[in-house]
This record gives C-alpha cells, sequence and structure tokens, in this order.
C-alpha cells in the first residue's frame, strides 16, 4: 500500500470495522491483499446487542484461528428452551447434535472485534483506521474507485480497486452507491436491558424464550456475568410504553420471567438503563455494483431471532475472500463475475434464515385462546420428534458442518 499525505491507495478498503468487515479484511491480508478498514467509532469497547454466534460461525473462527485466541472470552449454549404459558413447549439439548462445533456460544462482540483487528495487524497487508467515516464514493465513470472519509488525520481519500460496504443495517455505502433496498419493518420492536445472571435460579448455559399471549421476551446469557433481557412492544411503541412510566416495564417482564422480578427493580431504575431496537428486515436485490460489494447487514438485515446476524457476516468474509483472491489479478470483468458469484453462493442460505426468522416472529405474535393454543400445539409437535428438532434448529445453526466431519475441511463446502 503507498501512503501520500492524505491519500491511500490499496487494494481493496472495507467500510465498517463489524465481524463481516474485520473477518474480511484479516483473510484477504492473509492472502496477501492489501486492504485498509475505516471504522467510524475510535475504540471497540462499546454496547452491542449482536453477540450470539452459531455453531457454524464457531467452526470458522476456529478455522480461522481466531478461536484459540479468545481463550475462555465466550460461553457455549448447551440448551434451548420455549417456555409458553409457564410450561416447556420445545427443548433442545446442542449436545445431542453430530457436528464438529454443535454450540453456539456468547461471546462479547468488542472482544471478538478486538481479537480480529490484532490478528489483521499481525500482517502488513492489514490497515485500520478507527474513528474514520466514508462521506463519500469516488467514481471514474460508472465504476467506483475508492472513498473519501473524515479521520483523526483529517479528510482521507483511499483509492481501491474494490470497495466493501460493511456498515450494517443502516448502510450508508449502500445509499451512496445507489443499491435498492426493500427494507420490511415487523410488528413489534425490541426493549433490551441488561441485569445480572440469576444464578440462584437458573444456569447459565441456556438461552430462554418465554411467551404468554402475545407478548415474549428473550433472555441470554451474557459475559462475564449477565442476563441479556429483549421483550416486544408495538412497532414505534416506545413513546407510549414510557408515558407509562417503569412500572409497566417491571409488570412486563413479571409476567415473563418472574424470577428476575427483583433484580429488575433493583437495576433498572429509568429508561437511560434500556435500549429500544427497530426490527425489520432488508432485502437488497444486487449487492454489488462496479468496482463495489455489500456484506453482512449491508446486503441482509435479519431479526434478532435465534442470532443470525453476526453468523451471516462471518460466512460472507470467509466465502468472498478466495472469490477476490483469485478475481483481483483480472481486473473489472473478474471482479465482477466475482461479486456475482460471491451473492450466489450467498442468497439462499441467507433467504432460509429469514423465512425461520419470520415464522417464528409469526408465532410469537399470535394472540387469543386460540392462537396461543395452536402455537403451543406446533411447538409440542416438534419438541416430542427429535428428529424434528434437529431438522428445524439446523436450518439455522448447521448450514455449513456436516455431521462427523473435521474442522480442517472447510475452504470447499463455504463457497464452492
Amino acid at each position: 500500500m503507498d501512503e501520500t499525505g492524505r491519500e491511500l491507495r490499496t487494494q481493496v478498503c472495507v467500510v465498517g470495522g463489524g465481524p463481516a468487515g474485520l473477518t474480511l479484511a484479516v483473510e484477504l491480508a492473509r492472502r496477501g491483499i492489501d486492504v485498509v478498514v475505516l471504522e467510524a467509532s475510535k475504540h471497540f469497547n462499546r454496547s452491542f446487542r449482536g453477540e450470539s454466534v452459531s455453531p457454524d460461525s464457531v467452526w470458522l473462527l476456529d478455522r480461522l484461528g481466531i478461536l484459540d485466541r479468545l481463550g475462555g472470552a465466550y460461553v457455549q449454549m448447551h440448551r434451548f428452551e420455549i417456555e409458553d404459558s409457564g410450561r416447556t413447549v420445545l427443548h433442545a439439548d446442542f449436545d445431542r447434535f453430530p457436528y464438529p462445533h454443535p454450540f453456539p456460544v456468547e461471546l462479547p462482540q468488542h472482544t471478538l472485534l478486538t481479537t480480529l483487528a490484532e490478528a489483521g495487524a499481525e500482517n502488513p497487508a492489514f490497515t485500520l483506521i478507527q474513528g474514520a467515516t466514508a462521506t463519500e464514493l469516488l467514481r471514474d465513470g460508472g465504476k467506483v474507485t475508492g472513498v473519501r472519509a473524515r479521520t483523526p488525520d483529517g479528510e482521507t481519500t483511499i483509492r481501491a480497486t474494490l470497495t466493501v460496504g460493511a456498515d450494517g443495517r443502516f448502510s450508508k455505502v449502500r445509499e451512496m452507491a445507489g443499491l435498492d433496498a426493500q427494507v420490511t419493518p415487523l410488528d413489534r420492536d425490541v426493549v433490551w436491558l441488561k441485569l445480572p445472571f440469576p444464578y440462584d435460579s437458573w444456569d447459565d448455559h441456556t438461552y430462554r424464550v418465554r411467551i404468554r399471549g402475545d407478548q415474549h421476551g428473550l433472555f441470554i446469557p451474557t459475559r462475564p456475568d449477565s442476563v441479556r433481557v429483549g421483550f416486544n412492544i408495538p412497532k414505534g411503541g416506545l413513546k407510549e410504553i414510557r408515558k407509562h412510566g417503569l412500572p409497566l416495564l417491571h409488570r412486563r417482564l413479571d409476567l415473563l420471567a418472574s424470577e428476575l422480578s427483583d433484580t429488575v427493580r433493583k437495576h433498572i431504575r429509568g429508561w437511560s438503563d434500556t435500549s429500544m431496537l427497530d426490527i425489520f428486515t432488508t432485502v437488497v436485490p444486487r449487492w454489488s455494483a462496479p468496482g463495489l460489494v455489500l456484506i453482512g447487514d449491508a446486503a441482509h438485515t435479519l431479526t434478532p431471532i435465534l442470532g443470525q446476524g453476526v453468523n451471516h457476516a462471518i460466512i460472507d468474509a470467509v466465502t468472498l475472500a478466495p472469490l477476490l483472491e483469485e478475481a483481483l489479478p483480472g481486473g473489472p470483468a473478474a471482479l465482477t463475475d466475482a461479486t456475482d458469484r460471491f451473492q450466489r453462493a450467498r442468497e439462499a442460505s441467507v433467504a432460509r434464515s429469514r423465512a425461520l426468522q419470520l415464522r417464528q416472529e409469526r408465532l410469537f405474535s399470535l394472540g387469543g385462546r386460540i392462537g396461543g393454543a395452536w402455537r403451543r400445539t406446533l411447538y409440542r409437535t416438534v419438541d416430542h420428534s427429535e428428529r424434528l428438532t434437529h431438522k428445524v434448529l439446523a436450518g439455522a445453526y448447521f448450514q455449513l458442518q456436516k455431521p462427523g466431519e473435521r474442522v480442517a475441511k472447510v475452504q470447499q463446502d463455504v463457497h464452492g
């Protein structure tokens, strides 16, 4: 990479230093490809919601040598259970899945990102600029040739053979590139909060979903000693709920998880102790333009159900990297072919996860006696068949791994 004043020249410029962008950058640098990552935040030590890493991505992180670097920073999830109206209607034990890595993990995202950045920094082809905001796409005719960005060192021009938009669900790169996005709001938003983990009531290796009527909550063990709680509210309904004050929040959680009642009242003393996630999905018909490609949430925003955002971000990166290694020496036509192949390789998998999530969203929203009874019957039917339980969860968690397969054999299965 050549540097002249405030202009950088590189082969690949990645806008966004999240799981997708940093994983891709590490993989490219290891292949000897010069890559610059622009990350808007000045540090990774901030609050994230997406800390669930699916088994397939754990498998990939192992292959990339990142899992060993993480040490004991993550916790494996051994079980998954849904409780409806006070009774368990569906459960699964992940140790009964015959895959190399059967367990999802909860991993603080700042730890994952810091570890990826450290791995990248060991390679001279890798450059990370934090506190950098992309403000404009550079163009030569109809081709994107890089970005202009505000950085701690002033305005910087990064000229790149390929620009990658990895800047999340509200992607500015996607907007600046003029790529269409079909945004579908769901009927709910989610209020998130974090509490001390109730070790006297729960084990910290189980995902819990609690449902009563059309109310539901997600309860996710989080390192080092917390539980993340997300409960549904009507779309755009935060202002109305806040008008009723914290007692309404307390009552909602009393209904879903009475074990947490005292803890909620002690630790949630104001709405500033919570955050709200706007729930929507985004379908982008075309993920690329000449000189540019989107990955992760910028290409396909999913919902929080079953923690698929980080999973697909990592798989995107590992799929795209070898395609770019092959295509970069071949010029613009080869790059266009590679980005098209990337979308074809990934679209069906993303669509399956989205369909599974939307089915679950519809089930969660069912209210009334008949709707609730139908939902419970469906879950119990799945629960009574281990084969059916495995089939349903495998659609979310095990799209890459093969039963009994060794960790080392992955390359051709990811993108071939």
